[in-house]
């Protein structure tokens, strides 16, 4: 039986250079096969995961050998942390190597929804010549709210005033002075909702920010503000956004992440017809480089571990 089980896509180097060192399956089918992964988990030292895969319960019973469990990304909701801890079981994230791919998609999308002219490509083609009615905004002179202000939410920072943007944060675990706060102000949430014209989120999700984004936030916000959530979908409540959305109390969204992944296409009804809104499936974090980056890190982290010498 293996010695580590990897549940979902990872890069082809890593695997191998962990196949190398130890008995390993690689198959991410196993995420949808929750029988197959049952029978395979007793033998299993390690287990690598991304964010479908629920290392938990019945899991985390049935792997009695289990030592360390590595996250090909940042979120660690998917895995009972406590739980492991308890056991003596190492959960390792691969924190910061994919912080330019998220940092990325936020100013893509904030500036795509700013200037809201990049879905006219079919019009164009049809000969309709919508000019007037896509004329946007620019990004320079506005102001970029970041709900959270960890590695992330900082690299956001640097993006958007390199765009003319004033930077504004709230993160009550940053203590007032901390270096880190160079480049941005600190706010309020209050203060941040009404005052940014993008609001991008960067927060875990717990009891505390389930839904922090909710009818009476929306309701503080900026009747054109751009929502953009690429942390986690349960921060958000999905039904309250799109109200705002189809009675243009807001100006646009992008969400990389929803309650419930994937999305179903029940939950996705309610964006469907709205053209202030851009869907992407929890790929925020994956690009091409970033996977590298992060199959690299989580590779030689869990076999250190293995090894002895984490």
């Amino acid at each position: 039986m293996a010695d580590v089980i990897i549940t979902e896509f990872m890069d082809k180097a890593a695997v191998e250079s962990v196949c190398a060192r130890f008995e390993t399956i690689y198959d991410p089918g196993l995420v949808d096969d929750p029988a197959q992964l049952m029978e395979l988990l007793p033998e299993a030292r390690a287990l690598i995961v991304r964010n479908r895969t629920q290392v938990r319960g019945e899991v985390l019973a049935a792997a009695r050998r289990l030592e360390c469990v590595g996250r090909l990304g940042v979120g660690l909701d998917n895995i009972d942390v406590e739980a492991c801890k308890a056991r003596g079981v190492a959960v390792y994230p691969a924190t910061g190597a994919n912080d330019l791919s998220v940092a990325e998609y936020v100013m893509t999308a904030a500036l795509a929804l700013l200037r809201g002219a990049y879905s006219s490509s079919a019009a164009v083609a049809d000969g309709a010549w919508p000019r007037q009615s896509l004329i946007g905004r620019e990004a320079s002179g506005k102001v970029m709210g970041l709900v959270g202000y960890g590695a992330i939410a900082r690299e956001v920072a640097g993006r958007a005033r390199a765009f003319g943007m004033e930077v504004i944060a709230f993160d009550p675990f940053l203590p007032e002075g901390d270096a880190r706060w160079a480049g941005a102000k600190s706010v309020t949430l209050e203060g941040l909702l009404q005052l940014a014209d993008v609001v991008s989120l960067h927060v875990p999700l717990t009891d505390k920010t389930r839904h922090i984004i909710n009818a009476g936030t929306i309701a503080r916000m900026k009747d054109d503000a751009i929502l953009i959530n690429a942390a986690r979908g349960g921060v958000v409540d999905e039904a309250a956004l799109a109200d705002a959305l189809n009675e243009r109390r807001l100006g646009g969204t992008a969400l990389d992440v929803f309650e419930v992944e994937p999305l179903t296409a029940d939950a996705g009804e309610r964006f469907k017809d709205l053209d202030n809104v851009i869907l992407t499936p929890h790929i925020a974090g994956v690009t091409q480089e970033s996977n590298v980056r992060v199959s690299s890190l989580i590779a030689d982290t869990v076999i250190r571990h293995l090894d002895g010498k984490a």
